[in-house]
């Protein structure tokens, strides 16, 4: 399994500080296995041995980031559980999928919005939906189209230019969620257009 190199880090300054493995992988969701691989293989290099001793004030430095990373985990644990209330397994599986892309272990990620490894590994190894396969396409058109009107064009306007352009069935809201999701907006109402008409069409 791979982790992020940011976290290795964190990891390892607060072992060379002195602070029992047990207690670092409690606080960074880490398995204690991880944590003494990572102790014998890249603390010499910190300049300090495994068991040599920490001064009270690395100790002290040590306890706080501790306490920082619990308060932080704590936080992340209440965000999950309002997750969980709104969003849907299908979701949190690409949610999971985003994190780990990101460097973020699968096992924590899975964790902390409240699905399983092997779950989410069965919804990865399954082809996209129907659905999925036309929001796909949707959204490649929608940013034509609102590429074509030099961003100008809201939600509204696009969804015209689907239904009576193109003769796409679709929805008001499903336009606007794939848009929020690509991360397009229109111009402010009162902001003229400088396209005459539509004209996005074939």
């Amino acid at each position: 399994m791979r982790y992020s190199p940011e976290l290795r880090r964190q990891a390892l300054q607060i072992l060379a500080a002195g602070e029992p493995v047990k207690n670092v992988a409690a606080a960074l969701g880490l398995r204690d296995q991880t944590l003494y691989q990572w102790r014998r293989r890249h603390l010499p290099h910190l300049g300090r041995s495994a068991h040599a001793p920490s001064t009270g004030q690395d100790l002290a430095a040590a306890r706080q980031r501790i306490t920082q990373l619990e308060t932080e985990l704590s936080a992340l644990r209440r965000v999950s559980e309002l997750l969980r209330e709104v969003l849907s397994p299908t979701r949190r599986f690409e949610a999971v999928h985003v994190m780990a892309r990101e460097g973020l272990p699968v096992r924590v990620a899975a964790r902390v919005l409240g699905v399983t490894e092997s779950g989410y590994f069965t919804w990865r190894s399954r082809p996209p939906s129907p659905r999925a396969l036309r929001h796909a396409w949707l959204t490649e058109l929608i940013t034509v189209i609102h590429a074509a009107s030099n961003g100008t064009f809201g939600y509204r306007r696009i969804h015209s230019e689907l239904t009576h352009g193109y003769g796409i069935t679709v929805s008001h809201g499903t336009v606007e969620l794939l848009m929020r999701r690509a991360g397009l907006q229109g111009a402010p109402a009162d902001q003229p257009s400088p396209t005459t008409g539509t004209g996005l069409c074939p």
